[in-house]
């Protein structure tokens, strides 16, 4: 099996056609300055219910609240051994990685892990598929986090012809099977998409070849993948389809305005974990704009 971001295939020249709404468009990556049409509609892409980002001084304070809540959880966590794993999923440029930066900002990094895995070596590529996930879930105590997980197999692979049709197929009938060990374990699961606009993404790749400090995330995959929006689309919505459910429902998040994103995430696992000393008005009530679960919630038909 390849690896998304270091086999890809290279990037088309020039720029590319995208049609977006019935309306074509045209996009250059290595044009510096940003369309009008992608600067107007970045924050309100897809339906997006804001119009405006959250302001920074909101954002902040809320954040430092909810990230006492979560030492909290962790010193919880350290007491009776339990723990936790969250799955982060979403197109690229979706935000999974600053999330998980904000989530774990503040934790012990001793027990609070992040799992971002490369290029599969040739042992692993022998192995079940899910074994090279499997050595990385958390022991006793512990808060794993993944920026991309097993469900690679459910996007990215099958979109890029990185997997077998047979393999993307068995991936689907088999992981809820997988989830429901997992739970059954008695882990404190999350699977979080991040769900974001078209213009959104085409903005933050933009921001990401033209940044020098950001330059690195930018791979050719991303420019193959623009041209892909309806088959990722697609692959998302089986994968929906196939891998929600009750015991480990998708939780998916309206992403394009990141602080908002961001503060719903950590809220949800502080929600769902019954720690020593919770504060619930510290964590406050859940934007049911921008957190839901199923393809419903994203208005997709099951």
């Amino acid at each position: 099996m390849k690896n998304p971001k270091e086999d890809a295939a290279a990037p088309v020249p020039g720029p590319l056609k995208i049609r977006i709404d019935g309306k074509e468009r045209e996009f250059d990556i290595e044009d510096p300055k940003l369309p009008d049409w992608v600067e107007d509609n970045k924050l309100s892409a897809g339906g997006y219910p804001y119009d405006k980002k959250m302001k920074s001084d909101e954002y902040d304070e809320t954040l430092e609240r909810l990230q006492i809540e979560l030492v909290k959880a962790q010193a919880w966590l350290q007491s009776t051994g339990k723990r936790v794993m969250s799955l982060f999923e979403g197109r690229d440029a979706a935000g999974k990685g600053g999330t998980i930066f904000a989530l774990r900002q503040y934790m012990n990094p001793r027990t609070a892990r992040n799992v971002a895995l490369t290029k599969p070596s040739p042992t692993e590529l022998g192995q079940w598929y899910f074994q090279r996930y499997v050595a990385h879930f958390p022991t006793s105590g512990e808060f794993v986090t993944f920026d991309r997980s097993w469900y690679n197999r459910a996007g990215v692979e099958p979109v890029m012809s990185f997997c077998t049709p047979e393999q993307h197929e068995k991936f689907l009938d088999e992981t809820p099977y997988f989830e429901r060990m997992i739970c059954n374990e008695g882990i404190h699961f999350f699977k979080f998409w991040l769900n974001i606009g078209r213009e959104t993404q085409l903005e933050r790749f933009h921001d990401r070849r033209w940044s020098p400090l950001k330059s690195w995330k930018f791979s050719p995959i991303d420019i193959a993948g623009i041209t892909k929006w309806d088959d990722y689309t697609k692959a998302r919505d089986l994968m929906f389809e196939r891998t929600h459910e009750e015991f480990a429902p998708w939780i998916i998040v309206r992403a394009n305005d990141k602080r908002r994103a961001r503060l719903a995430i950590i809220r949800r696992i502080l929600l769902s974990l019954p720690y020593d000393g919770r504060d619930l008005d510290a964590i406050g009530k859940e934007d049911k704009k921008i957190i839901g679960e199923g393809p419903s919630f994203l208005g997709i038909q099951a």
